[in-house]
């Protein structure tokens, strides 16, 4: 948290580095998912979406 913090600019605002923690958190979860096999593959969800339009 540090590090994304300091790689701000001077005059982030609070917001804009509370966005960029909460994407380094989003992107550090989605990189677990991956490691533990939690992935759906491009076909199934084109499959799933298809299956709405039934």
């Amino acid at each position: 948290m540090v590090k994304i913090i300091e790689a701000q600019p001077e005059d982030s605002s609070f917001d804009e580095i509370l966005r960029e923690l909460a994407l380094a958190r989003m992107i550090e979860r989605g990189l677990e998912d991956v490691d533990q096999g939690r992935t759906v593959s491009h076909e199934e969800v084109r499959r799933e979406v298809e299956s709405w339009g039934e």
